[in-house]
């Protein structure tokens, strides 16, 4: 079986300008704010990348903010995989749980939440550029 790799973080956060400025100036993240129709997303980029937005530095990711719910939202990563359906179908036979259904991301690529065994939250990815 082929290794998925750990593309993306996510995290929740309540001030999205608040959050902006401190990854910043702690950590000299290039933070870019979405607009709505990318539900207001914070994209962190937390290491140089070339022009097809693909990391100079091998194994790093990059993350990004989503507005914290009254669920008390916890962090979670995004998994790489080649067919999102196949790999809906292998959550669901290892234990785990689909969450969501499948978006597209416009210039990402096929993206859904799922639950591990012990309830974690994971996102997967089917991206659109390989």
């Amino acid at each position: 079986m082929t290794m998925n790799p750990v593309i993306h973080f996510e995290m929740p956060a309540v001030d999205k300008k608040r959050t902006k400025k401190f990854y910043e100036t702690a950590f000299g993240w290039q933070m870019t704010q979405l607009g709505k129709e990318m539900g207001d997303y914070l994209l962190a980029t937390t290491s140089p990348v070339d022009k097809n937005q693909m990391h100079v530095k091998k194994g790093a990711i990059n993350g990004g903010f989503y507005q914290k719910g009254k669920d008390g939202s916890v962090p979670h990563f995004v998994i790489s995989v080649e067919n999102l359906t196949k790999h809906m179908d292998r959550v669901k036979k290892a234990g785990g749980k689909i969450t969501g259904k499948p978006v597209d991301i416009p210039g990402i690529g096929k993206f859904v939440m799922c639950k591990d065994t012990e309830g974690n939250n994971i996102g997967m990815l089917e991206p659109s550029m390989r």
